[in-house]
């Protein structure tokens, strides 16, 4: 088997992907966020806790990162800050997490003779899409402290590739969501105000359109790059290839609760002018040309798993409904 190591592994996708690799063989050591609880994220309930190597630290620490790289084939570096509102509150965390922690994980994995890195990404990079679909050619547009973050860290991730002939590939998710997303993101924020009985949902803006990919659609995308020779060196899109609005996803989850709602703007959800991204639509071609992955989920589909995740009470007492998370 080989042993793979995945950075934030006790976050949404992170928890996804450590069970989909364990499932299909693979040796996993789990690296969660250290913390005085011992907690281990959504590892603590997940039904492979007992089938993975965890491992507490953090990704700005370099020493620590050649040690958990030590014996590592592969490493799925996911490990960084995302919430795009607090970005503009504490930009230099994210600065700290997400360049410097990156090129720590990036160090080791040249120092310790990692074979693979893959290195996550984000749509944001793009801002808002000057053509669609958006292909990896596309422009990238730092609109939020975050975005250019994640677009330095790509740079180092590529450096690497081509400076040190490090193995990388960078995988570019488009908008993941599914069971144990964060309510800062919008689906599980307008599931939560529903369940908890709400009809007037507060809400950003609801114009934008978005690429929504199901988590384990998403994994899947991870662990076909990670297995693709061809995708050494490039940057690879993973999405569904179709986009929908704020507005048309809240009507759709409604629809499939049964339920009447409106929509209040409330201002602090609102992205600075400058900084919204207003469309977002994946040109999936290239990880079907090289891995043949294709979406398994729709979105309807994807959006009946969480609901009925998040129904479930021991689910649904993690989330705040009457609280702006950011």
């Amino acid at each position: 088997m080989d042993k793979v190591l995945v950075t934030g592994a006790d976050g949404f996708i992170g928890s996804h992907l450590v069970e989909s690799l364990v499932k299909a063989g693979y040796s996993v050591r789990a690296l969660c966020q250290y913390n005085s609880f011992s907690s281990w994220g959504w590892l603590d309930e997940s039904p492979c806790r007992k089938d993975i190597e965890v491992v507490l630290g953090d990704v700005r620490d370099p020493a620590q990162m050649r040690l958990v790289s030590k014996g590592i084939d592969t490493v799925f570096h996911l490990a960084a800050l995302i919430a795009i509102p607090y970005s503009y509150q504490a930009p230099s965390s994210y600065v700290d997490t997400n360049v410097q922690g990156t090129l720590n994980v990036l160090q080791a994995a040249l120092d310790t003779g990692v074979r693979r890195v893959i290195h996550t990404s984000t749509s944001e990079v793009y801002g808002t899409a000057r053509f669609v679909p958006i292909s990896e050619e596309h422009p990238l547009q730092a609109q939020s402290p975050y975005s250019a973050t994640k677009i330095a860290a790509d740079a180092l991730a590529f450096s690497y590739f081509s400076s040190f002939d490090l193995p990388v590939t960078i995988a570019r998710p488009f908008n993941t969501y599914g069971p144990r997303q964060s309510a800062r993101a919008v689906i599980p924020t307008v599931i939560s105000q529903l369940l908890a009985g709400k009809t007037r949902l507060k809400l950003g803006s609801i114009t934008p359109t978005r690429d929504f990919n199901f988590v384990l659609d998403t994994c899947a995308g991870f662990l076909a790059l990670a297995g693709c020779e061809a995708a050494v060196g490039q940057t690879v899109n993973i999405g569904s290839g179709g986009e929908i609005s704020i507005g048309d996803t809240v009507k759709l989850i409604a629809d499939i609760l049964g339920v009447n709602v409106e929509i209040e703007c409330d201002e602090q959800r609102l992205r600075p002018a400058g900084s919204e991204v207003e469309r977002l639509c994946c040109d999936n071609s290239r990880i079907k040309a090289l891995t043949g992955h294709q979406p398994a989920y729709d979105l309807e589909a994807g959006l009946r798993a969480t609901i009925d995740w998040l129904k479930l009470p021991e689910n649904f007492k993690r989330y705040k409904p009457d609280v702006f998370n950011v």
